[in-house]
């Protein structure tokens, strides 16, 4: 898994909503941008994501903000990275479901998808209430 730029402002941005709009309060994207040093332009893009994946509502207008569609205990980390990247695991650009190998090498796509399934595993079961109490779930090891 590699965790780019946009998905590490995308989360940053959540919390921030989360930790300000929690009571329903509208945070700015200029707030956000200046509170979690990201790049406006950048982080406007970003926003847009957020909203079509269902995970922000936006108000516009002067008194206008983003604010949580659910409560932070009900949107995962998995949720947020999806929405900016597509597929949490990819192997030379592709899911990792498609990664396809042949011969000696065909043990490979299994190995992906178990790593796929180990990420999914933290991910979908750390929210941004979690990360707010500092307390991200940490799931039982496979001994």
């Amino acid at each position: 898994m590699f965790v780019s730029a946009r998905s590490d402002y995308a989360l940053r941005a959540m919390l921030a909503v989360a930790a300000s709009g929690g009571g329903g309060e509208l945070v700015k994207a200029a707030s956000l941008a200046e509170a979690q040093d990201i790049p406006l332009s950048f982080l406007q893009g970003i926003l847009l994501d957020l909203r079509r994946a269902g995970l922000l509502h936006s108000h516009r207008g002067a008194d206008g903000g983003y604010v949580l569609t659910r409560p932070a205990d009900e949107i995962t980390v998995g949720d947020v990275l999806r929405a900016v990247g597509g597929s949490l695991t990819t192997v030379r650009g592709l899911p990792a479901e498609r990664a396809g190998y042949h011969g000696v090498a065909a043990g490979l796509t299994d190995v992906w998808l178990a790593v796929h399934g180990a990420i999914a595993t933290v991910v979908d079961s750390t929210t941004l209430a979690n990360l707010l109490t500092h307390a991200p779930q940490r799931p039982e090891r496979r001994r």
